[in-house]
């Protein structure tokens, strides 16, 4: 049975169904990621974070439209010293959903631009519908990205492909977005949030803590060099030997073969 959890906003809404929860962006008509959003998708990612019904998550921004970014009417009121406040809060929200220990999927309908794309960027995955146009924008504004994008866009696609999109603020569609690997998959429009529950529930059965130390031992490790990157997944790699989803694995596997696990989740 689907429940609905509340967040800090009226735009961002939590629903939970058979272990997938959806972060649901709903700001008509364009999704503007105003403080009062960023601020409701950190909250939301920290629910879904802690709740261990939750299997896998879906970012969504409805069928028309996944974020048109940032709420410029908001920011063109902001100054250099409202800003050295706010930026490291704009990211610090969405490194909250970057930081979800559960896979995370993006399910981009329309316009993912700017801070909506950054959003989009800190999910584990993206399926994007055929009618999308992603980019970032924002020197067309005079300023860069700050909520990410500069970063995280470097680090999937490569310095040369993110520095071209940053510096022209050009969008692209939905093909040259999975040739470029911004995107995962591409599906007909209005079929997204269906694909994207299909690939989550890939992973509501599996073993939650391998999960999360593999989301883990990834992410962390891309933060620096091989050396310490092999230490953090020596680590994690060890403590799912805690798990009693490990005893069932090994097991099942030396009794039945692989893929014929039924994991508990512990």
């Amino acid at each position: 049975m689907s429940r609905t959890v509340g967040t800090a906003s009226e735009f961002v809404r939590v629903e939970i169904d058979a272990s997938v929860a959806t972060i649901r962006i709903d700001r008509p008509k364009m999704n503007p990621l105003s403080i009062e959003v960023q601020d409701a998708l950190g909250e939301a990612a920290r629910i879904v974070g802690a709740d261990d019904e939750v299997a896998a998550v879906i970012l969504y921004g409805g069928d028309k439209v996944f974020a048109a970014g940032a709420d410029i009417k908001e920011m063109q009121r902001m100054t250099y010293t409202d800003m050295v406040q706010r930026a490291p809060l704009i990211q610090g929200a969405f490194t909250e959903v970057a930081r979800i220990p559960k896979p995370v999927i993006a399910a981009i309908e329309g316009y993912a631009l700017g801070a909506g794309n950054e959003l989009a960027l800190c999910a584990d995955l993206r399926v994007a519908g055929d009618n999308a146009k992603i980019g970032q924008p924002e020197i067309l504004l005079g300023v860069i990205p700050g909520a990410g994008g500069t970063q995280r866009l470097a680090r999937l696609v490569g310095v040369s492909r993110a520095k071209d999109l940053v510096y022209s603020g050009r969008m692209v569609d939905a093909a040259e977005a999975l040739e470029m690997g911004m995107v995962d998959e591409v599906v007909p429009a209005g079929t997204v949030y269906e694909k994207a529950q299909e690939m989550a529930a890939r992973y509501v059965h599996g073993p939650a803590f391998a999960l999360r130390a593999a989301k883990e031992a990834i992410d962390r490790g891309l933060d620096g060099d091989l050396e310490t990157g092999l230490a953090i997944e020596a680590m994690q790699f060890a403590g799912v030997f805690a798990t009693r989803d490990r005893e069932i694995g090994m097991t099942s596997f030396v009794e039945h073969g692989p893929g014929k696990a039924a994991f508990e989740g512990r």
